[in-house]
């Protein structure tokens, strides 16, 4: 069952629940085109998979970094909507952790996906053997849309990794967290739009199609 999510304090310090108040210090320092791209691309509904490959025209190649059983953190049951004694509990969960790459040889996407056991029962179990298949093929397979709570985070890092305030040596990825009710079962999908993905635009028509 999908946990409530009437709490209003945001899980993480740093995250936003409206993008409006994400991007609200970046209006005056970016482009407005590569403003519009980040504000699109971050509330995109539906399938990820499905405007990447459209952007890329070819398959998405995924590349695995990580697999495998972890405790939850008592950051990720907030941003899934746990409450009470639940955040108390110890949680596993089964979580996978990719690059995705579209037309060019650096990553466009860091995604993780996170599913709590509890959430791997009967036909779900596929998700612990998506291999190299994005996860999109999955999860929007029957349904063009999933209900969600989504929050929106900003990192910025300088060359060797060190997260930095301000930096004109550094690079700005953008990331949404997505909490989608898949069958009445939560799972958690955060996707890192990484400075290679948005570099990649040479035109307006590259914008993904309305909502």
């Amino acid at each position: 069952m999908m946990p409530s999510h009437t709490n209003t304090a945001l899980p993480v310090a740093g995250m936003y629940s409206r993008i409006e108040d994400l991007i609200a210090f970046d209006q005056a320092s970016l482009e407005s085109a590569l403003l519009q791209h980040i504000v699109d691309w971050l509330t995109s509904n539906g399938s990820l998979t499905a405007l990447l490959e459209q952007k890329a025209g070819r398959p998405l190649r995924v590349e695995r970094t990580f697999e495998g059983y972890r405790r939850l953190t008592l950051a990720q049951k907030k941003q899934m909507g746990y409450q009470g004694a639940s955040l108390n509990r110890p949680m596993m969960a089964w979580i996978r952790e990719v690059y995705l790459y579209g037309n060019s040889t650096q990553p466009w996407i860091a995604a993780q996906s996170l599913f709590p056991l509890p959430s791997l029962q009967g036909n779900a179990k596929r998700l612990q053997h998506l291999r190299g298949t994005p996860i999109g093929y999955v999860l929007f397979k029957r349904q063009n849309r999933l209900p969600n709570v989504r929050y929106f985070q900003k990192t910025v890092a300088s060359a060797s990794g060190d997260k930095v305030e301000n930096n004109q040596q550094s690079s700005t990825s953008w990331s949404r967290h997505t909490v989608y009710d898949w069958y009445r079962r939560p799972l958690l999908i955060s996707e890192t739009f990484l400075p290679e993905f948005f570099a990649s635009f040479s035109n307006p028509n590259q914008l993904p199609e309305s909502k």
